[in-house]
């Protein structure tokens, strides 16, 4: 299964969602950009992708998108 080679396994998983408490933007901005730094470099990245937009996952990093990136990218393929 492409989860088991997944970047983001391990203690780095935090950076691919929210914290339980309230984030300010720029905390945000900056966990957003390292959990996309780890997706930039893994290898099932594509995989991942089609597996969140399949499930219509709304929370988090997955193939290197957040949440609105992949609303987006979804719109762009129904239109």
């Amino acid at each position: 299964m492409w989860q088991a080679k997944a970047a983001c396994r391990g203690p780095q998983a935090a950076s691919f969602f929210p914290p339980s408490h309230a984030e300010r933007k720029e905390e945000k901005v900056t966990r957003e950009r390292r959990a996309k730094a780890i997706c930039s470099e893994c290898h099932v990245r594509d995989d991942c992708l089609d597996y969140a937009i399949r499930i219509r996952e709304p929370h988090g990093i997955w193939g290197g998108l957040n949440e609105m990136e992949r609303k987006l990218l979804l719109e762009r393929r129904a239109g």
